[in-house]
């Protein structure tokens, strides 16, 4: 027999103004660091949405007008700088993600070197990596002389172009190499903390291996998962020294393809760089909505909230 739902009392008026006043001083307390993000990335924006609609600029008549956004959409360079740098970010994040899944649940049982182990290349520039990916994979690099040296290529243009390649190829690998101890140190703090008796549980009921990995540990890593993917993936995307510097030169990535605009002779390319800038950061938008779509809609599951 199951006992009666005692009624709620009603929660005092006093206490609830009180929460409200708390929560009140501390959006107060954040207000001086809002206010200068606002003003400064905010007014930015705007700055160069009027520039790129020619409301202001140094050719800018005061008419606004859509030339800029028009030349841009009509370019087909744009659509391939768009899909190129799709690509780098997608492969590169779904390639991280993997790897760093499997290398966490092999280190899942270490100690803590395993932690700082991964963070020995978080400090490290991308410019130091890049410098780093140029001394070993370029044709005349560490890597061909050594194949040189043992006589399995007989100069330097037997060696495959790794670098400035229409593969993208170092890109890929510098990325890999920076974001892959990343993801496996968020993933390895996921992991840890998951109670092991709800794998033992699976276990016991006589799942194998795989299928408790697959209906116990992979959905409660998802959450870890989605939000390293979610910051990997918009850091690629945005990327712009390292495909500037390792990528190809034909097509060229989207901030690649901005900075070229933007650094043109012809100040009549001005308003189209800000343009690109504009729908780049537009593209990242969509990216973190998508995020946040996803992760409200595991929030809304009516099973998340019992594991």
């Amino acid at each position: 027999m199951t006992k009666a739902a005692l009624p709620r009392s009603p929660r005092p008026a006093g206490a609830t103004i009180t929460q409200l006043q708390q929560q009140g001083f501390a959006y107060l307390l954040m207000l001086p660091a809002l206010s200068i993000v606002v003003v400064l990335f905010g007014g930015g924006l705007v700055m160069a949405f009027l520039q790129s609609i020619g409301v202001i600029g140094l050719l800018s008549d005061g008419r606004p007008t859509l030339a800029a956004y028009q030349a841009v959409l009509a370019n087909p360079e744009f659509f391939r700088s768009l899909g190129l740098s799709l690509y780098i970010a997608t492969v590169s994040t779904g390639l991280s993600v993997l790897l760093s899944l499997g290398l966490a649940l092999l280190l899942r049982s270490s100690g803590r070197w395993a932690s700082l182990a991964c963070q020995i290349t978080l400090p490290i520039p991308h410019l130091v990596g890049v410098a780093g990916m140029l001394l070993l994979l370029s044709p005349s690099g560490f890597l061909a002389r050594i194949l040189y040296h043992w006589g399995w290529i007989q100069s330097d243009q037997d060696f495959p172009l790794l670098v400035n390649d229409a593969g993208n190829i170092g890109v890929l690998l510098h990325f890999l190499w920076k974001e892959i101890p990343f993801v496996t140190l968020i993933l390895l703090a996921v992991l840890r903390g998951i109670d092991p008796a709800y794998e033992t549980q699976a276990r016991v009921l006589g799942a194998n291996p795989w299928k408790c990995f697959w209906t116990v540990t992979l959905p409660m890593l998802k959450t870890g998962i989605l939000s390293s993917s979610l910051i990997v993936f918009g850091f690629i995307f945005a990327s712009f020294e390292v495909p500037f510097l390792l990528g190809s030169t034909r097509p060229r990535t989207l901030p690649v393809l901005v900075y070229r605009a933007f650094t043109d002779t012809d100040l009549t390319r001005r308003s189209e760089a800000i343009a690109l800038g504009l729908i780049l950061s537009v593209i990242s938008l969509l990216i973190i909505v998508f995020y946040l779509w996803l992760t409200s809609g595991d929030r809304s599951h009516p099973s998340s909230s019992q594991r």
